[in-house]
């Protein structure tokens, strides 16, 4: 909201690399969108973000009835501005110091 900061991800089509669920089969990409709060520590999370994503730790590819398709990896992101902790968004009070641990 405002300035906050917005992470925006555009995964296009491409081939899955070994390790993958199987490697060498095309994989569906995605728009992706997340939010950090507009304060130090959201800030701090957001270079953090970078870095890992710098690194393939973002995503992940899974396969699902059959095709490969890019996900969400294991590093919590919050989608939504609303709808609290269940819903990936906020009010989440512990979100920050969570994804400060995996990061």
């Amino acid at each position: 909201r405002g300035t906050a900061p917005q992470l925006l991800f555009k995964m296009s089509y491409s081939c899955s690399k070994v390790g993958d669920p199987r490697p060498g089969q095309t994989y569906r990409g995605g728009n992706f969108c997340a939010f950090l709060p507009d304060n130090k520590e959201g800030l701090k999370t957001a270079k953090l973000m970078k870095k890992a994503f710098e690194r393939g730790l973002t995503f992940q590819i899974k396969s699902c009835n059959g095709e490969e398709r890019v996900t969400w990896g294991l590093i919590p992101h919050k989608t939504s501005w609303d709808g609290g902790k269940a819903r990936n968004g906020y009010p989440d009070a512990q979100y920050l110091q969570e994804v400060g641990t995996v990061l």
